[in-house]
């Protein structure tokens, strides 16, 4: 097992390639440097609170629960800001995020395929929670874009007398689909370009590669299973959220400058 001092001389290491991508962005004039900072502030700062913390929260489920409910408050703000123009964007993110992870919660722990104990709830919620987030943003950032960008089109359709929902249709299965990408390719070609996380952790922790695969795939399932949820919600909250009585679109605004 590695000492603390390997471990901080790791992490520093790891540093290296975040400091090239900085060089790279501002070699491009991209201005993604502070991002690039301020993610790698962030993860030091919460990991390094999740473990002063997570041996208390792992010995009561009430913590547990309350840790959960931190988690969704955060990813709905960091998808709300995402979503500026968005009516109600913060809580559009939190609803469409939480229904996605209490589907997910409630037939993994429901039917048992995890105990219900707060060593697996913590982790199994913080996976659906992250990447239903991370779909959340994708999907509702280019549903917003694209109203944005074809609005013309958008009011030609509906000066014919095609509904608002029916107007928006087309952008909205664009944007859903552009969310899925990654998490359908990562199941697609899991084994076979890349062995995700929870199958090396457990091969590392000794476990068969039988029982390793079985794990890895309720995870996928259950992850590509929220993620849908999520990135096929939000392009419908979105979409009600710029229709106007009378079949309408309310134009949103473009977001801010980074």
């Amino acid at each position: 097992m590695a000492t603390g001092a390997e471990l901080v001389t790791d992490v520093l290491l790891a540093l290296i390639l975040v400091v090239l991508a900085i060089v790279l962005s501002r070699a491009q004039r991209l201005g993604l440097e502070s991002e690039l900072v301020v993610s790698v502030v962030r993860a030091i700062v919460q990991l390094g609170a999740v473990t002063a913390v997570i041996h208390l929260v792992f010995d009561h489920l009430g913590l547990a629960g309350v840790f959960l409910v931190v988690m969704l408050v955060a990813a709905a703000l960091t998808s709300g800001r995402r979503l500026a123009g968005v009516r109600s964007a913060r809580w559009l993110a939190a609803m469409t995020i939480g229904v996605s992870a209490l589907v997910a919660l409630l037939i993994l722990f429901g039917t048992r395929v995890f105990p219900f104990e707060p060593q697996y709830l913590i982790p199994i919620g913080g996976m659906l929670i992250g990447n239903s987030m991370t779909a959340v943003s994708l999907a509702g950032a280019r549903l917003r874009d694209e109203i944005n960008d074809k609005t013309l089109e958008i009011e030609s359709r509906l000066a014919l007398g095609v509904p608002a929902r029916v107007a928006l249709r087309p952008y909205t299965r664009r944007a859903a689909a552009a969310s899925l990408i990654p998490t359908i390719d990562s199941t697609k070609n899991v084994g076979l370009i890349f062995l995700p996380g929870a199958f090396v952790g457990m091969m590392l922790a000794g476990a068969s590669p039988a029982e390793a695969a079985g794990v890895q795939l309720v995870v996928l399932f259950m992850l590509l299973g929220a993620v849908s949820i999520a990135g096929m919600l939000i392009t419908v909250l979105v979409g009600r959220a710029y229709i106007a009585p009378g079949e309408r679109i309310v134009v949103p605004s473009p977001p801010a400058e980074r």
